[in-house]
């Protein structure tokens, strides 16, 4: 496929979510607008102001993580009661995405999107200047509430400016920022707190969200073209058991991430005894095994079905247990959070191929309900983790509830495919966009209006 004219956007788009995975949601992406796109000039500057955005909503939610030990002891309370802070971002995510996409639905993904930093800005001011942990926790709610309305509608521009044909692409580049969010913004956000306290963390991602607004503001396309129009057609799969079925599947199987990546600073100084200075270490290596993972689930998923998802969940719940029972050794821990970062994000881009195939009427929904149950399995795992290390069973603890949760995953998928087998014998295969339709070997569904 044809990229942009800068060699930097076709690594950002390399290192975001894989194309494929995601073609279904970006065919209907295209669907909506009409071919042409802004001037070739402006193309870099637009996926750049909407990476960046997507950096600076990444960077606020994975460096409070990072911080959590510090903002426990400044606002006075235990890691668990902290803990809820990071479920709130959570919450806020999953109750603002269909709300604020449904809300928004007839205005401007220009307006969209440009509210959406507005209010993450608002957010996190209001984080930073947190007087307890009750005003942090509805902060961070505000904050997360902005997460999926801003990916959705960033998906919807990326697709128009990269033109036809290249929706997938379009996609990987605007989720491309939470990838290096994991990987640099949240290790970095973690030491300025290290050395300037957890407060200065959220004003530095005050600042950034500030440049990637300042970014929005001048290089957003203004065309009549980027509006969305109506969605609720598209809501009738919500019905459908399976498709909830399905998500909570997602859900369940990756909530352990967060279980971990949430109590990375405990396991890092109190099991495994390390310096806090390890602690941006660790996160590093926990992102950098997340894009590992999610580079090559893409691919995986669109050749081998629903084996990925199994495989990845199976192997997070055996590195989750090697951290659980070994976890006391730094250099057993690292490796180990590698991991698990890296098999459950090879999982990811196969729930959300499943997902399609429940609701192929629905893509885009599909797509938002993907994203709704990665803020599912967050609140889940940060929940979990709160609780037993709040009822005093070791840091460790939050890894063995982690792995309870993706084993439910495992379990409740069986239940699911059982379900799906019964109903639907069509084998799962490569997804293909044509103009006017979206065909799975077996089936064709055609559009209202065409994509090329």
């Amino acid at each position: 496929m044809a990229t942009p004219g800068s060699g930097t956007y076709r690594v950002l788009a390399r290192v975001g979510m894989h194309t494929k995975a995601y073609e279904a949601q970006c065919a209907a992406e295209q669907g909506r607008h009409p071919a042409a796109a802004p001037p070739t000039p402006r193309k870099g500057l637009t996926l750049l102001a909407l990476a960046l955005g997507t950096f600076a909503i990444g960077t606020g939610e994975f460096a409070s993580s990072g911080v959590i030990q510090l903002l426990a002891s400044g606002m006075d309370v235990s890691v668990p009661v902290a803990a809820y802070a990071i479920t709130g971002d959570a919450l806020g995510a999953v109750t603002g995405l269909l709300a604020t996409t449904l809300r928004a639905a007839r205005a401007s993904r220009r307006t969209v999107l440009l509210g959406a930093i507005g209010l993450f800005l608002i957010g996190n001011v209001l984080s930073a200047l947190a007087p307890n942990i009750a005003v942090l926790i509805v902060s961070r709610f505000v904050t997360g509430s902005v997460q999926g309305a801003f990916i959705g509608a960033g998906a919807g521009v990326a697709a128009y400016v990269y033109g036809p044909g290249e929706g997938g692409r379009a996609f990987g580049t605007v989720m491309s920022g939470l990838t290096v969010a994991t990987v640099i913004g949240a290790p970095l956000g973690t030491l300025v707190g290290q050395h300037a306290g957890w407060r200065v963390t959220y004003w530095a991602v005050v600042v950034v969200g500030l440049l990637a607004g300042a970014a929005l503001l001048a290089w957003l396309p203004r065309t009549d073209d980027l509006r969305v129009g109506r969605v609720a057609p598209e809501l009738g799969p919500l019905r459908r058991l399976d498709v909830r079925l399905m998500v909570g599947v997602a859900a369940l199987g990756s909530a352990s991430l967060f279980a971990v990546y949430t109590f990375i600073g405990p396991l890092v100084t109190d099991a495994a005894g390390a310096s806090a200075s390890l602690i941006p270490v660790a996160l590093a290596v926990f992102g950098l095994g997340m894009a590992f993972g999610n580079y090559h689930g893409g691919p995986a998923a669109d050749r081998y079905g629903n084996r990925p998802m199994i495989f990845g969940y199976s192997n997070a719940l055996v590195h989750l247990v090697a951290i659980g029972l070994t976890g006391s050794n730094i250099l057993i821990l690292l490796p180990a959070l590698f991991g698990v970062g890296a098999s459950l994000m090879y999982a990811l881009p196969t729930a959300q191929v499943l997902l399609t195939r429940l609701g192929p009427d629905a893509p885009s929904l599909m797509g938002a309900l993907n994203l709704v149950a990665l803020d599912l399995a967050s609140s889940l795992g940060a929940t979990g983790g709160a609780v037993v290390l709040g009822l005093g069973w070791g840091t460790l603890s939050t890894v063995w509830a982690g792995s309870v949760l993706t084993a439910a995953g495992l379990i409740l998928y069986g239940a699911v495919a059982a379900r799906t087998k019964r109903a639907d014998t069509v084998r799962p295969g490569p997804l293909h966009c044509e103009p006017g339709r979206f065909r799975r070997r077996g089936r064709t569904i055609t559009y209202r209006r065409g994509f090329r």
